[in-house]
């Protein structure tokens, strides 16, 4: 998936099966928390997915392990007909906060994680960080250093981080939840527009349930803990999505039927 490029068939996501996944964790003392249960989902390739529950449901849990970062106690999880059993450079992750190291420029940030993965050269580097910086509007800011930029603006250098290694499916954990309500929307609409033109596999937790059905193509919503799903929501807006569909009937109703159903 070649970022200079817009949306195509060739720029599609990979699909991530989840296969009877459960997760449970044990404590010093031998006690066990099942935080994810009896969990099979299929996401198809280039796919915008939410998930949606009440805290400590194992929204986290299932994008970790999607991410190779835990493994299922059981069932598994597949990407594109491979078994995920470790982090690859095939899946891009952006967290709640940037976690953007503070002695990096913006450049050297976002350059680290293809860096790290040593398949590309420095030039290959250098014009990939490049485009990447013009994609989520950034491009003038490559040389400053992450304590002059703005909260929104350290979170698209993390989107930009998450795609330098041009994943074929980008998990996002809460990545707008610190944000404020004006700078959270904006960044939608920057989300939706890197999506369009990437078209990555995107599964993405929020607690914002509004966020949730104007990103995405469907919202998964899980119960309490063990956390397993209990709802599969097709959202019915057209895309490109647009502000003034958050007024619209099959945003209000899929907002309601989705809120209706998370247990408090």
């Amino acid at each position: 998936m070649d970022i200079a490029q817009t949306s195509d068939a060739a720029n599609i996501g990979r699909p991530v099966t989840l296969d009877r996944v459960k997760k449970v964790f044990k404590s010093r003392d031998g006690g066990e928390t099942v935080a994810v249960t009896d969990t099979t989902q299929t996401i198809r390739g280039g796919e915008f997915v939410s998930i949606v529950g009440p805290s400590g449901c194992g929204k986290s849990t299932i994008l970790r392990m999607i991410a190779g970062l835990i493994a299922p106690s059981e069932g598994s999880i597949v990407l594109a007909g491979e078994t995920v059993t470790r982090p690859s450079s095939a899946i891009g992750i952006a967290f709640q906060r940037p976690v953007l190291l503070p002695w990096y420029t913006v450049k050297q940030n976002v350059a680290l994680p293809a860096e790290l993965e040593g398949r590309w050269s420095s030039k290959e580097i250098e014009t990939r960080v490049e485009r990447l910086l013009e994609l989520v509007r950034l491009p003038a800011l490559g040389t400053r250093f992450p304590s002059e930029l703005s909260g929104g603006m350290q979170q698209r250098v993390a989107i930009a981080r998450a795609l330098v290694t041009e994943p074929e499916v980008l998990l996002m954990d809460e990545p707008f939840g610190a944000l404020d309500a004006l700078t959270r929307e904006h960044l939608n609409e920057e989300l939706l527009g890197i999506w369009e033109r990437q078209r990555a596999t995107v599964v993405f937790i929020t607690h914002d349930i509004g966020e949730a059905v104007y990103l995405s193509d469907r919202v998964l919503v899980m119960s309490t803990r063990p956390g397993r799903v209990i709802a599969d929501i097709p959202i019915d807006l057209p895309r490109p999505r647009r502000p003034e569909m958050r007024a619209a009937d099959p945003y209000v109703q899929a907002s309601m039927e989705i809120r209706a159903l998370i247990p408090h």
